[in-house]
């Protein structure tokens, strides 16, 4: 369907001058008004991420917003133009987790928010800095009181704005993979190359919490929390309405509420646990269906064997679908880990986010298992069953919806921020690169003009025809006039 653009220039002139007899402090106003960018992606296969394919389309950007998708667009002068014929167009990804050196600078320190559960005692080493549980959480601290957010909170100045670094180049690599927005503490961060204005797109919108067999007390002690609250909400709503007709009653007391528990019953954050053994998974399941909340699990490696129940609950799994962990010889259910653990899980309804086993960028570590490799990740899901729809999704919309930003990133839709990446093939195979990135209506990547993967399959010239006249960087083209000499028969 031919979409066509209407053409107010004149219209605007005409009112413009008219006005500016009549009040000449509103024609000067005028004046300073910021001239409007435009940016289109020209003729690309566009993954819309909401289950289109528009074969061949162009997408208008106008002030970093997306502004029209479909055929035969009519482009506003001035209108910067990336070429995407015999390519594709996906939304930009969204990554969980993500190290600081993306958006702190290259010397940064790189600090990774830990997945260690508060009043759990965990000797594991982490995985992403190779230090155990109690060289992690501060000696000083009382156990009790640990949280998830002690250690963002002290790693890194909570102010993105003023903290982002716009020259990174880990940034440049991250969206050299496709990567527009991360997630650093519980906050969503845009990658804006060169720009500093914005970044921060949201606030805490995960709040941790601890559920764990090996602590029965916590979970006596969170569930108890969960019951004070809920019952502080009945009264509450009980005496909205009661005060309405007398207005000497008392508001109920807040006293001995936790918090934190309100806002996650009230939908102002979520409550995220790490969990992956299946009768936590079941509990935690339980718990949500109870007091009707929507958990979010990080790991949730043995979910596949209570998908069904993770799924009545409205949960959010954040999986890592290369995780390999052996079934228990003490149990006679089913456990362990499987490659089809996302798959089953998003037939039961749950939203599956996915992350690589390391959330930083490695470069001296195993190949494929960092930051970089995330599109890789979600290809590993989809050799274990799942669908391609649901793969994409889980690197964009679905991480998008946890940090509380789908209504501006995630998917290519009229509205939303222009943040797309342009590839040149399926962006889940192993082979593809990402050619371009923009963010926010701006070419921020083109892979030819970068060190990191220019010399790697390079991108061939583009055809020009030599009757057609040239404009822009070409000057002139030659045309190399070729003689074929004839035979000696001939």
């Amino acid at each position: 369907m031919k979409t066509m653009k209407k053409q107010l220039i004149g219209g605007a002139l005409g009112l413009s001058l008219a006005l500016s007899f009549a009040a000449p402090s509103l024609a000067l106003l005028a004046d300073d008004h910021e001239e409007d960018s435009y940016l289109a992606i020209v003729g690309g296969d566009i993954f819309a991420g909401t289950g289109e394919v528009l074969r061949g389309a162009t997408l208008l950007s106008k002030n970093g917003k997306i502004e029209e998708i479909g055929y035969e667009l009519i482009l506003p002068d001035g209108c910067e133009t990336v070429d995407a014929h015999g390519m594709r167009v996906y939304p930009g990804l969204v990554a969980l987790s993500a190290t600081t050196r993306l958006t702190q600078g290259t010397f940064a320190a790189g600090v990774e928010i830990h997945d260690f559960v508060p009043h759990e005692e965990h000797s594991e080493i982490c995985g992403d800095c190779g230090k155990s549980f109690e060289e992690i959480v501060p000696p000083a601290l009382d156990p009790g009181e640990f949280s998830t957010e002690h250690l963002a909170t002290d790693a890194f100045r909570t102010d993105f704005d003023d903290s982002f670094d716009p020259f990174s180049g880990y940034m440049v690599m991250a969206l050299g993979n496709g990567i527009t927005t991360v997630q650093q503490s519980s906050a969503a961060v845009k990658l804006k190359r060169g720009d500093i204005s914005g970044v921060s797109l949201s606030e805490k919108t995960l709040t941790s919490q601890s559920w764990s067999g090996s602590n029965p007390a916590g979970k006596a002690d969170l569930r108890e929390k969960f019951r004070l609250a809920t019952e502080y909400l009945a009264d509450y709503r009980r005496w909205e309405e009661a005060v309405k007709s007398d207005k000497e009653l008392k508001e109920p007391s807040k006293k001995g509420i936790d918090g934190r528990i309100l806002d996650i019953l009230e939908g102002r954050t979520m409550a995220r646990f790490s969990a992956n053994e299946r009768a936590d998974l079941l509990g935690i399941a339980r718990l949500a269906q109870q007091f009707k909340f929507r958990p979010v699990i990080q790991g949730c490696v043995e979910g596949w064997t209570v998908a069904e129940e993770l799924g009545r609950a409205g949960a959010f799994a954040i999986v890592t679908p290369r995780t390999r962990r052996d079934r228990s010889e003490t149990t006679t259910h089913e456990g362990g880990s499987s490659i089809e653990n996302a798959a089953i899980l998003t037939r039961a309804g749950v939203q599956v986010a996915v992350v690589p086993a390391n959330t930083s960028i490695d470069m001296g570590g195993i190949s494929g298992r960092d930051l970089l490799s995330l599109p890789l990740e979600a290809g590993f899901a989809i050799r274990g069953g799942m669908d391609e729809r649901a793969a994409l999704e889980s690197i964009t919309v679905v991480p998008a919806r946890l940090l509380g930003i789908d209504h501006r990133v995630g998917t290519l839709e009229i509205g939303k921020d222009c943040d797309a990446l342009i590839t040149d093939g399926d962006l889940l195979h192993y082979q593809t690169f990402v050619q371009y990135t923009v963010v926010e209506g701006k070419l921020v990547y083109d892979k030819q003009e970068e060190v990191f993967y220019s010399h790697i399959r390079p991108r061939p010239e583009a055809a020009v025809d030599p009757g057609e006249e040239v404009s822009g960087e070409v000057e002139s083209v030659e045309v190399e006039e070729i003689v074929e000499e004839e035979s000696d028969e001939e």
